[in-house]
């Protein structure tokens, strides 16, 4: 008790220093003297006595904005220090009731909010976590640093992602440009100009740029992995792939290069698709894993593929890759990939055959004829490519259908070509006709 007193004295001598020095307009000396008040409760573990000062010096009439932002800053570093997990929240419920609405103080709040957050996710309270993330849209601050913001959005992608939240993970990922990772730090560092805000650096826990490309990356997989786009997938792959840490380490590139060829394949054709597969296909690094090589050459080449002849070559690397960075394919894969050689087999069909049958269709895809005439459907719906089929006759013609001009075009020219013809033969005859006569007379 006598301990309290003593600290209460203390603390009553220095309010009354903090309200002459605040009076008299000088920043430095209130700054210091509210910074004192607290560092006088932290030394005496008074918890409580903290909070409420704190409270107490924020709502002081006329309070100067640099002693309201030393004060938050100064006790920020009390809370690691804190003896309890009650204590800590409390402290930072009050630091964060203090910094709401201040603009000075956003980029403090919003560090409160993350710790916050990560004790909710500790409590497996994700939901709470997310939501709490949420409330802070850390894109319009001016002075926060680029890689800090980032790191911010990127762990409200990352809890609205482990909510299954996808919707909401979607719009926030869309706060980030991808071209921002592309960025050269050294040339963005410029003194800044006379009355602009001043970026204040990011704290010592943020990554770098490469390393929040690469988290980026690999939350988007995430997103996309639960609607099964594995072109997005891919692409995704791609870009982690051109990570030059990623690049210079054969331990992490081929796992990610074989994502690529096995989200490659998987994907439905389409001109993305088709230029991604070529420029895949070029990378020297696939002599690393010829299998790979063998797999997109197989799918590139118009030749028809049998389905069991594939599944037993690649079945083994298939069932592998849940041993690998990243985890399987995903529970459809194999299905999808039999779907995409099916795809890949009608195609070539398509490319050597104007008319066939739906049996003779039906057994170079190793399918029954039912199977044939929906795949074949399912990829004329998609306009994967152009078919009819004459049911009562069996038939399937691939032949696309004319316009109607290109018709009209093409009688005008076999009328030219005819009329042609029929001049030609006439100046044959009239020529035969005037020999003969000559012959005649002689």
């Amino acid at each position: 008790m006598e301990g309290d007193g003593k600290l209460e004295a203390q603390i009553e001598v220095l309010l009354n220093v903090e309200k002459q020095m605040r009076q008299a307009g000088d920043v430095a000396a209130t700054r210091k003297a509210a910074i004192d008040i607290l560092q006088l409760c932290f030394e005496a573990r008074a918890w409580k006595t903290l909070n409420e000062q704190i409270v107490l010096l924020s709502k002081r009439r006329g309070q100067l904005k640099q002693a309201v932002q030393a004060m938050v800053q100064q006790a920020m570093q009390y809370i690691d220090q804190t003896p309890d997990l009650d204590t800590k929240i409390e402290l930072i419920k009050t630091l964060n009731s203090v910094s709401a609405g201040k603009i000075y103080v956003e980029i403090e709040r919003a560090r409160l909010i993350k710790k916050l957050a990560k004790i909710k996710e500790e409590q497996k309270l994700i939901g709470e976590a997310a939501d709490l993330m949420q409330e802070v849209a850390v894109e319009t601050f001016g002075a926060m640093a680029k890689t800090e913001k980032i790191a911010f959005i990127l762990e409200q992608v990352r809890l609205c992602l482990d909510h299954k939240d996808y919707v909401r993970a979607q719009i926030l990922s869309r706060k980030i440009n991808p071209r921002v990772f592309e960025a050269d730090p050294s040339k963005e560092k410029k003194k800044a100009k006379e009355g602009e805000n001043v970026v204040e650096e990011p704290a010592a826990d943020i990554p770098s740029l490469p390393e929040l490309k690469q988290i980026y990356y690999q939350l988007m997989i995430r997103y996309y992995s639960h609607s099964n786009d594995y072109l997005e997938i891919c692409r995704c792959y791609k870009a982690i792939y051109e990570i030059p840490s990623v690049k210079e380490d054969p331990a992490q590139w081929i796992p990610v290069l074989r994502k690529i060829c096995w989200y490659l394949v998987l994907s439905p054709h389409d001109s993305m698709q088709s230029s991604l597969h070529n420029s895949t296909l070029e990378d020297k690094n696939l002599s690393e894993i010829p299998h790979f090589r063998l797999l997109l050459k197989q799918l590139i080449t118009m030749e028809v593929i049998q389905w069991t002849a594939l599944w037993n070559t690649f079945k083994d690397e298939f069932e592998n890759e849940k041993n690998m960075p990243g985890g399987s394919l995903g529970d459809k894969a194999a299905e999808d990939l039999k779907l995409r050689v099916i795809e890949h087999n009608i195609l070539v069909v398509s490319k050597y055959y104007s008319r066939i049958t739906l049996k003779r269709l039906a057994v170079l895809l190793c399918l029954d004829i039912q199977e044939a005439e929906k795949h074949l459907s399912e990829m004329v719906v998609s306009k994967a490519l152009v078919a009819k089929i004459d049911r009562p006759m069996g038939i399937v013609c691939f032949q696309p259908p004319k316009d109607s001009n290109d018709i009209l075009n093409s009688w005008a020219s076999n009328l030219e070509k005819l009329l042609d013809l029929v001049e030609k033969s006439c100046h044959q005859i009239h020529k035969e006709t005037m020999v003969h006569k000559a012959a005649l007379k002689a």
